[in-house]
């Protein structure tokens, strides 16, 4: 769908009645701190408090490996010793050319649990819904020669048992995924980025669970007072990069954003994305104080040439596999797909920014087509049904693959809710 085929919409699905505050017009020109780094670890929740619209730390330890029995002790132990020794390899998270990467213990690009299907690349005969060890490789590999790799190489004795079944799973390098028209109010689904880079996706709208939290530290009042936009860090705080309050534009500039003509919010919080060996993220995420006039709940996707929008809904998921999803983004817009992994872990490019190991991610593969694209970054994933129930924030992919945060940690680690 071209840009001059879609019309600007009129304000009336915009936020501007909620009681919102607008963002304070930060001059262009002033300098302010990178306060990331505070945002770098998750808090935990007897310090947010409960509420039932929101998971626990102890939910998102449970997630779906409850299929895994004592039979699979095996099957868990080599997954964990994989993901020890690719989070501390030093050969992953240094600056070397794709070419080498491919080679030896750098093939192997993530790891996680699976079941078998009927076209999986298993070392042994299980039957299909099985569980399975997933690894993720750069590359068309052997199911022997990634056997010996994982035991030679990498050190994951377990792996080389013959009662673990390793199921290879080609991706190719696993990208983050930072690359239409301009609509407002705008809703989520739709081009969107940090003045600096290229583009992402607006997710969806959120607001504070907390009077403090924002980067300005509380000297623009209170933060549940300002309705916020959910996308990637790598979207609304080019990767690390940005200033508190700068501005996010949509569509973002890949796409003809300009500054400050298409302003729609100034970024509000982040989560530092961190770089190297036996460093761990579980997110990439940030937020935006958004003008409430200038975006609205719904999100949206092109049917037959016409726009339509769409709510889903506000209270979280846990990951499940062979669960349908749904997610509308900036690229592919509105796709469908099937979770195949809730414990991915591995290595994600970040381009010039370097590479960094993330844990507990899910996995999604498209059903019919391809689930996304670069620019799709920063797309909500929700439950494929009536209550379209948040599950993912989508942030990587490779290979046909979709790599997403969960949700639940994305809110408590932006101290944040729904507002969908």
């Amino acid at each position: 769908m071209s840009d001059e085929n879609i019309d600007e919409s009129t304000n009336s699905g915009s936020a501007e009645n909620d009681g919102f505050e607008s963002p304070p017009e930060v001059a262009e020109t002033e300098d302010v701190d990178d306060f990331g780094e505070e945002f770098d670890e998750p808090q935990s929740e007897s310090v947010l408090g409960d509420d039932d619209d929101f998971l626990g730390e102890g939910d998102l330890e449970e997630d779906d490996d409850e299929a895994l029995t004592a039979d699979d002790d095996l099957i868990t132990q080599a997954k964990q010793q994989i993901e020890d020794q690719l989070c501390t390899s030093e050969s992953h998270a240094s600056s070397i050319e794709a070419e080498s990467m491919c080679e030896g213990a750098g093939s192997i690009v993530g790891v996680g649990f699976g079941m078998a299907e009927e076209d999986s690349c298993c070392t042994l005969d299980v039957e299909p819904g099985a569980p399975v060890l997933n690894v993720y490789v750069m590359e068309p590999i052997e199911s022997k020669d990634v056997e010996s790799i994982l035991v030679n190489k990498i050190g994951a004795e377990a792996a080389g048992d013959k009662r673990v079944p390793v199921n290879v799973i080609v991706t190719g390098p696993i990208d983050a995924q930072p690359h239409r028209f301009r609509i407002r109010p705008a809703p989520g689904g739709v081009s969107v980025g940090h003045f600096k880079i290229t583009a992402g996706t607006l997710g969806c709208l959120a607001r504070a669970r907390r009077r403090l939290g924002g980067c300005d530290k509380g000297k623009y009042g209170d933060r549940r007072r300002r309705l916020l936009i959910l996308s990637n860090n790598h979207v609304l705080a080019n990767v690390n990069q940005a200033n508190c309050l700068d501005p996010i534009l949509q569509p973002g500039p890949a796409d003809g954003g300009k500054n400050p003509r298409d302003r729609i919010a100034l970024l509000e919080r982040w989560v530092t994305i961190k770089f190297g060996a036996a460093r761990v993220n579980f997110v990439d995420c940030a937020t935006g104080w958004a003008w409430p006039k200038r975006v609205r709940k719904e999100l949206i996707y092109i049917s037959r040439g016409r726009r339509r929008f769409f709510r889903v809904g506000s209270r979280p998921v846990r990951c499940r596999r062979r669960m349908l999803v749904g997610k509308s983004g900036r690229t592919t817009q509105l796709t469908r797909g099937q979770i195949v992994d809730c414990s991915w872990s591995g290595w994600i490019n970040y381009g010039r920014a370097g590479r960094a190991f993330f844990r507990d991610q899910m996995v999604v593969r498209g059903i019919g087509k391809t689930f996304s694209a670069g620019g799709d970054s920063g797309s909500l994933i929700w439950t494929w049904d009536r209550r379209r129930n948040p599950v993912g924030l989508l942030f990587a992919g490779g290979g046909g693959l979709t790599i997403a945060n969960k949700i639940p940690r994305v809110l408590r680690s932006l101290d944040i809710r729904l507002h969908t």
